[in-house]
């Protein structure tokens, strides 16, 4: 796959503007990006901006911190398709993993990607606060449901993506794809991540990774 066609071309932060998002689009547009990941407040837009091109525009449902209720994650899901968005990024309830209720995080997984009714969903299972182990079972769980993806991170933890993570993941995770997020910064880890296993790749940094230049951010 082309390299650009790997990258979810993101702006999450919590005080972008007009002016970001416009930049964000253009430059998804000149490199023909996967997707944009934004965050719903700017689904609609994005949306109607993106229309007739090949780029998809990803939202982030729970985000950061996963610990909405399901309830409140099947209803931002629902409002973000409802607004225009191909793809779903979920926090799973971190707490509730953590606690080994598993049941809870294989039920609100499927019950977004039933609210997501067809579209493309990614489960963020927020590796920097996982032991190995918990990488494992959380792929394992992931495995189960109807989710498309897992993904390693929101870019709002302690640390982001591991190449020893992502290859966890693709030992677990069964048929399911995986995206690398936080910390890809040079067209070197994008390499690594893929050869890891991982399929899509999640950075505000993809015009520089497009140029062979080092990024700085998520």
């Amino acid at each position: 796959m082309k390299k650009n066609k790997l990258i979810d071309h993101t702006y999450l932060k919590a005080f972008g503007t007009k002016k970001e998002i416009d930049k964000l689009v253009s430059e998804a547009k000149e490199y023909h990006f996967k997707s944009v990941c934004i965050n719903p407040t700017h689904v609609k837009y994005c949306s109607e901006q993106l229309h007739e091109t090949d780029v998809l525009v990803c939202t982030v449902i729970g985000f950061p911190l996963g610990a909405n209720t399901v309830e409140t994650k099947v209803f931002e899901t629902l409002n973000a398709i409802s607004n225009g968005a191909d793809e779903i990024d979920m926090v799973i309830n971190i707490g509730k993993f953590k606690e080994g209720d598993y049941k809870f995080i294989e039920d609100e997984i499927n019950q977004v990607c039933q609210a997501a009714m067809g579209h493309t969903v990614k489960v963020i299972v927020e590796i920097c606060y996982l032991t190995d182990e918990e990488i494992k079972k959380a792929a394992e769980i992931v495995a189960r449901t109807n989710a498309h993806f897992i993904k390693t991170s929101t870019g709002f933890g302690t640390s982001g993506a591991t190449i020893k993570a992502v290859k966890i993941m693709k030992a677990n995770v069964g048929d399911k794809e995986i995206k690398a997020a936080g910390g890809v910064r040079t067209a070197s880890d994008l390499d690594n991540f893929v050869k890891a296993g991982a399929t899509r790749i999640g950075t505000s940094n993809g015009v520089k990774l497009m140029n062979n230049e080092t990024g700085n951010e998520y």
